[in-house]
């Protein structure tokens, strides 16, 4: 009995497996994941343990929130984290299973775009989040922190 031929490998399917970009795309899933457990578990355990629990999420607890720039940090690392972990884990899923070159691209770049938009659109939410606004009614301003007073 003879042993089997072996044939050649296949060619990456693209130039970015030549480098190793998919090992350090794995690696990053896997630090990313670990990462995105502790701040959404902290995020929360903030929002729903302390306090008053769920009733307690309103306009004012986000403005005295968002005050602090921590929250604003945090919420900033946990928003492009969380897109830049689940656009990762889509395009390995893409590549995968898309086996057409160009649905692939095409796939790939609707998952660029909209992972963009996301963060950019998230982005300007946390940054130009007003938590003094001069026309709301007082009713939304009722039970907003003490450094809104000087303005309402």
């Amino acid at each position: 009995m003879t042993a089997p031929e072996l044939t050649a490998p296949k060619k990456p399917m693209n130039r970015r497996t030549v480098g190793g970009a998919e090992r350090w795309s794995w690696i990053f899933q896997r630090v990313s994941g670990v990462i995105l457990i502790v701040l959404i578990f902290t995020h929360l355990f903030i929002n729903l343990m302390t306090g008053d629990g769920v009733s307690q999420i309103d306009f004012a607890f986000v403005a005295g929130k968002w005050a602090s720039p921590l929250w604003q940090w945090w919420d900033f690392a946990m928003l492009v984290l969380a897109m830049v972990h689940g656009t990762n884990g889509m395009r390995m899923l893409v590549n995968d299973y898309a086996t057409r070159p160009f649905l692939r691209e095409t796939l790939h770049w609707a998952l660029r775009i909209t992972m963009i938009v996301v963060i950019v659109l998230g982005s300007l939410v946390i940054w130009t989040f007003d938590p003094c606004p001069v026309d709301a009614s007082g009713a939304l301003l009722e039970g907003v922190p003490s450094f809104c007073e000087s303005v309402v």
